[in-house]
Parts: structure tokens; C-alpha cells; sequence
């Protein structure tokens, strides 16, 4: 059985020990769950982005926990671009 998890990174790629203690989920649905309840104190906790994980293979990342940041890029982009 798989067992899906999160790597949680500085903002340069260094691993980073979380302020939540972390689990291992049987499915991707239940870890990523997880990380919508507990994004804001994992980066209050000096986490910048996060990986998942399935055993050893990269599902996807880096995601950045700094949502606020991400959208202020993203409506900076859109106005250069129109």
C-alpha cells in the first residue's frame, strides 16, 4: 500500500523540520486535506513550499505556502502582460 507524505522545504529547496508533526496517509485525497488544514502554521513554522510524495516518487512541487504572495505575483503578471 501506498503511503503519501510531505516534504516541506525552505524557500531554496533546503528541508526543513515542520511545526506540525507529520503523517503518512494512505491516500493523496487525505494528505492534501491535511495540508489545506495546516498550510498557514507549517509557514508561520519557517516551511516555505512543500512536495508530495507517494513512497519515494514526486507527485508534484514545490507548492509554495505563502498563498497571499502567489496571488499578488499572479495579478502583477497579469497587468504587465495586458
Amino acid at each position: 500500500m501506498a503511503a503519501w507524505t510531505w516534504r516541506f522545504e525552505k524557500a531554496d529547496g533546503t528541508q526543513v523540520e515542520p511545526a506540525v508533526p507529520p503523517e503518512e496517509f494512505s491516500t493523496q485525497g487525505d494528505a492534501e486535506s491535511w495540508i489545506g488544514e495546516n498550510w498557514k502554521a507549517l509557514a508561520e513554522g519557517g516551511a516555505d513550499q512543500v512536495r508530495l510524495l507517494e513512497d519515494t516518487t514526486e507527485i508534484y512541487g514545490p507548492m509554495s505556502l505563502h498563498a497571499e504572495t502567489e496571488a499578488e505575483s499572479e495579478s502583477e503578471s497579469g497587468t504587465e502582460e495586458a
